[in-house]
């Protein structure tokens, strides 16, 4: 996509090297920030092809991506990016995951999931660290994980590319989680895909702002019981 391979240095030319946070009303990258937050759309994995971002992107992109609300400074997250050498060796935990399963799954099943990490050029996993004996609540310190993700989606639609954030069922499984060093009592909260669509993505039917928000002048009456 246009502006992929280049979008990296223009934020590095922007930054305030006094405070390292981007100069006062430069925000645009190749639209508005508020246009890219209203218009951002994930794109499948399998549609995300060359090129994905360099190391120097995908640094900007996790360094947004932890750039997030982290009560107590706990920082409980942990991303792992993983190369294409990594990628092939959790595609073949995957496929023999799925075949200790479905051992009559036939070849082109396994081959899809043995594949399934290799959809797109890059591939990021965001995994939980919670620290269960901090007085911030777990649900707030998953809460954040979560931001983490949309921040990284943000992030790599900001510098050209488009992305998805995925579990499935690999997120859920004993075997993945040791394969990639992540504690049984963590959470796998992300596999995203990181690359260019194939084309452009369409609109996806979404609630409307005024059926999940509102206004409020006064609390909201207590609905009276009804027999």
């Amino acid at each position: 996509m246009a502006g992929a391979s280049t979008t990296g240095a223009s934020i590095a030319e922007e930054r305030n090297p006094k405070d390292d946070s981007l100069t006062p009303g430069r925000i645009t990258l190749e639209r508005d920030l508020i246009d890219l937050l209203l218009t951002r759309r994930s794109v499948v994995a399998n549609q995300l092809g060359e090129p994905g971002p360099d190391r120097n992107q995908m640094d900007l992109i996790l360094s947004a991506g932890i750039r997030v609300p982290d009560h107590g400074k706990i920082g409980p997250w942990r991303l792992q990016v993983l190369d294409k050498q990594a990628q092939a060796e959790l595609g073949a935990v995957l496929a023999g995951e799925f075949l200790a399963k479905f051992p009559e799954a036939n070849e082109k099943q396994v081959a899809f999931e043995r594949n399934r990490p290799q959809r797109a050029p890059g591939f990021i996993v965001v995994s939980s660290r919670l620290n269960r004996q901090h007085k911030v609540p777990e649900i707030e310190q998953l809460l954040s994980c979560g931001a983490v993700c949309t921040n990284i989606l943000n992030a790599a639609v900001a510098l050209g590319f488009s992305a998805q954030w995925l579990t499935e069922w690999p997120a859920y499984n004993d075997s993945v989680k040791t394969a990639l060093g992540i504690p049984g009592d963590q959470h796998i909260i992300g596999l995203i895909y990181i690359g260019t669509a194939a084309e452009p993505p369409g609109e996806r039917v979404r609630p409307e702002r005024d059926a999940v928000a509102s206004y409020l002048s006064s609390l909201p009456a207590a609905e009276e019981p009804t027999d």
